[in-house]
């Protein structure tokens, strides 16, 4: 499907920078439904992300992440997220098939369970594994809040501070024991409920997502340089534990407020490395490579700039690194904390 901001993204195309290094995109979704405020494509399928990642950059394999997509119908409120690890899996079996290019599009599958059934998210933990076929990796129950209309909370409907909640807590605990990992997702003014859930769970390997939230729009507009103050400490606190990794990207969203799609022209990979540079550097330099994701957050980050120009703006970024960084930072991180079978 067309995405609607296409022709306009079309304007900038460039050539693949370090076509040959191996990539690992452990951020995408797929997504048939309308997400107000956030999406240009209302359809987002397998020949979709293939016609984005054909930029000449070297997907190896990607990692699909929940987004409230294909639930089931036909079973319980608690059960319906186990529709969308199906419809993920299905995607995966098709590039499996190799038909699809050598890319192993959804090689891990990260979907979604309300931890706040407590004991009972065992049943749908299982049921999610069952249905993910081996490559069901983790689940993701955003936490994103913000008492603002300008920005949406998550779809989960969470409380303010859905880490501290005893009922999340006790969903929480299943995960390591089923060899399951857990995504971050909330706003950079809830981040000093992260360092508590990563010392209460060290077995837990946890992912945060898109630098932790950082906002730019409504009552947060115009204060970027005070936020980045602001966010330093925070992930400091956080990269502290060693079960946590931090993903490189989805800092082009509406709500990161770089408005790149009010622009005439969409950024060039110049301008995104110039613009994202220092939230990118401090991370890996507090986390380490070893514990460093890049990702695309397509389709979202698509409102803002092309699958290739993002990631020739992410190896601008890591221009000074070693080998071995960019190995890690790339592909090697990623296919690590999913567990990919043969590290693809």
């Amino acid at each position: 499907m067309t995405a609607t901001n296409q022709a306009w993204l079309d304007q900038v195309v460039e050539e693949a920078l370090e076509p040959d290094l191996p990539i690992c995109d452990p951020h995408h979704h797929f997504w048939d439904i309308k997400y107000p405020g956030i999406q240009v494509e209302e359809r987002y399928l397998i020949d979709d992300l293939l016609a984005d990642i054909d930029s000449g950059h070297n997907i190896a394999s990607t990692v699909f992440i929940e987004c409230a997509a294909m639930y089931g119908a036909d079973v319980t409120p608690e059960m319906a997220p186990v529709g969308e690890v199906e419809f993920a899996g299905g995607i995966a079996a098709m590039s499996a098939s190799g038909l699809y290019g050598p890319t192993r599009i959804a090689a891990g599958i990260v979907g979604h369970a309300d931890l706040r059934l407590g004991d009972g998210v065992k049943a749908v933990l299982e049921a999610e594994i069952q249905a993910g076929c081996g490559r069901f990796k983790g689940i993701r129950h955003s936490a994103g809040w913000v008492d603002t209309d300008t920005v949406h909370n998550s779809l989960s409907n969470p409380p303010e501070h859905q880490f501290e909640q005893a009922d999340f807590l006790a969903g929480f605990k299943h995960l390591a024991p089923l060899g399951l990992s857990f995504e971050t997702w909330l706003y950079h003014p809830q981040l000093d409920d992260v360092p508590p859930l990563a010392k209460a769970f060290p077995n837990t390997t946890m992912i945060l997502n898109h630098f932790g939230g950082p906002l730019g729009v409504g009552p947060f507009a115009g204060q970027a340089d005070e936020i980045f103050e602001y966010w330093k400490p925070k992930i400091d606190a956080i990269a502290q534990y060693p079960n946590m990794h931090a993903k490189l990207g989805g800092l082009n969203m509406r709500i990161n407020g770089f408005a790149w799609e009010d622009r005439p022209l969409p950024p060039t990979s110049e301008e995104l490395a110039a613009a994202t540079r220092r939230w990118f550097e401090y991370v890996i330099e507090r986390f380490g490579p070893e514990r460093c994701l890049f990702e695309s957050n397509f389709p979202v980050d698509k409102l803002s700039c092309s699958y290739g120009v993002l990631w020739n703006s992410f190896k601008r970024i890591a221009a000074g690194c070693s080998a071995d960084e960019k190995a890690a930072l790339f592909h090697d991180t990623a296919a690590r904390v999913y567990r990919l079978d043969g590290n693809a």
